[in-house]
């Protein structure tokens, strides 16, 4: 193991291999070859941050969402030097295109809450978007449930459950227009 003190050499060669987006082993490697030194990877890692280097985030702590191309974000000088590191392919960096669906086969009435009859089915529609209305399907209930038939079944996670309890209804599910 070396001494803590680094030559200026060391720290210059340190600098020049951190920014070709050399890996901290290869770094102590080449290092070690060229001045004879015994140098760690740990050793390299506390030199590089003392000298200022920052160390990329995926030493650190992993990034689950990474920036989209276009935010700001913070770029150690290893990461400018390597741009596509460990970077998701484009398609997956877009939002993807939200899809509302809705039940086919039934034609909600559309009712607001305090005009809802006790046997009135409870499936709510709207209220996506700030100060929306929220309205309710309206269609008599099933026995048992606050929904009427095929909204009992869009509900239930089980198919043979709800098959006993209403008969066999088969809904499409389509985007809305």
């Amino acid at each position: 193991m070396e001494p803590g003190h680094w030559p200026s050499e060391h720290s210059d060669a340190l600098r020049d291999y951190f920014l070709k987006g050399m890996s901290y082993a290869e770094i102590g490697r080449q290092i070690n070859a060229r001045f004879g030194t015994a140098y760690t990877r740990s050793a390299v890692v506390g030199r590089a941050k003392r000298l200022g280097l920052v160390v990329p985030e995926w030493m650190t702590a992993p990034s689950i969402v990474p920036s989209l191309p276009g935010e700001p974000g913070l770029l150690s000088p290893r990461r400018a030097a390597l741009p596509n590191l460990n970077l998701p392919p484009k398609s997956a960096m877009k939002p993807a295109a939200r899809v509302k669906l809705r039940c086919v086969g039934v034609q909600p009435r559309l009712i607001q809450l305090v005009e809802l009859e006790p046997a009135d089915c409870r499936y709510p529609y709207g209220g996506d978007k700030d100060g929306e209305v929220i309205t309710f399907c309206g269609h008599p209930r099933q026995p048992g449930s606050s929904y009427c038939t095929p909204h009992s079944r869009l509900t239930r996670r089980s198919e043979a459950a709800s098959a006993r309890v209403a008969g066999r209804v088969v809904l499409k599910l389509v985007s809305a227009p």
